[in-house]
């Protein structure tokens, strides 16, 4: 089963918050509802859900990492 939310964490400031994730295509910016910083995934990871996240990305879910 896929699981579309995620509490996204920001590596800036800490602030959580849960978002629903793209279910066919993977994120590769956030702004940060706290701070506003511009949140880029980590190297190797496809999207901002994938290094931030709780959970990872729907692609990830169904087909394995990127």
């Amino acid at each position: 089963m896929i699981e579309y939310q995620s509490v996204i964490t920001c590596p800036f400031c800490g602030a959580s918050k849960e978002e629903t994730m793209p279910d066919n295509a993977c994120q590769v910016f956030y702004q940060c509802h706290n701070c506003k910083a511009i949140i880029k995934p980590r190297e190797g990871d496809c999207c901002v859900f994938c290094s931030y996240g709780s959970v990872p990305c729907p692609p990830v879910q169904k087909d394995g990492p990127c």
